[in-house]
């Protein structure tokens, strides 16, 4: 019998990282990542990762301390953006419509995306939540992810326009800067939603302690979205 099958079924995935095989801290020998993984998302798991084993446990509690840091740096940051903005009538200028909505953006980001991320990297550094949670968490990356990246990009044409044709060009009004933001959201959410009606799809990534779009499935309804994203975003 393989002892990798007989430990997970016993006493679940973590009794194999914390010594009650060979009382060593890490995986046995021939262990796989799909292995460890909880029965309720193993169909989500992509068959790429049977070819690699388990990440040793320690490296899942340090990215889990790094990633506390990075979200009380990053509240701190954003939220402090945000409230300068709110408060100071002078900061209320079209450009910083577009500053605010980035930080607004990666702000959504970090509180939907890190707690959970850390809780998986303190619970033996596999997908804890179900396979539902698993599409939502994804899918709110995206949204967040590709807002973020589409406000960077009209900013930079903000700069662009003032640095190179400095008073001759047209100011960017809080009417334009209101629709740029409402492209953005609007633009992001459409982009992200297709996995949940057929095309593309959310699934657990790398260490497992993730989920996001399958970039691995080369069939074509995959491959086609994940092009497309690229392409468009």
């Amino acid at each position: 019998m393989n002892p990798s099958i007989s430990l997970t079924n016993g006493t679940g995935p973590q009794a194999m990282a914390y010594g009650a095989y060979e009382f060593s801290f890490g995986y046995p020998e021939g262990v796989t990542v799909v292995d460890i993984v909880p029965d309720t998302i193993r169909h989500l798991v992509h068959n790429h990762w049977t070819n690699y084993p388990p990440v040793n446990p320690m490296w899942h509690y340090l990215l889990g301390v790094i990633f506390v840091f990075l979200f009380m740096f990053s509240f701190t940051g954003n939220g402090l953006v945000m409230y300068l903005i709110i408060k100071n009538k002078n900061l209320r200028t079209p450009t910083n419509m577009l500053v605010f909505n980035l930080a607004f953006s990666d702000f959504c980001m970090q509180v939907t995306q890190y707690p959970p991320y850390v809780y998986n990297c303190f619970s033996g550094g596999v997908w804890m939540f179900t396979p539902f949670f698993c599409e939502l968490y994804a899918c709110l990356g995206a949204i967040f992810g590709l807002c973020s990246l589409w406000t960077l990009a009209f900013v930079s044409y903000d700069r662009y326009n003032v640095i190179v044709n400095g008073v001759t060009s047209a100011p960017l009004t809080k009417g334009k800067a209101f629709l740029f933001i409402l492209f953005c959201w609007i633009y992001s959410i459409g982009w992200s939603i297709p996995p949940f009606l057929g095309w593309g799809a959310y699934i657990p990534e790398g260490i497992l302690d993730s989920c996001s779009f399958d970039y691995l499935s080369r069939d074509a309804n995959r491959r086609s979205y994940g092009l497309c994203i690229f392409a468009f975003d």
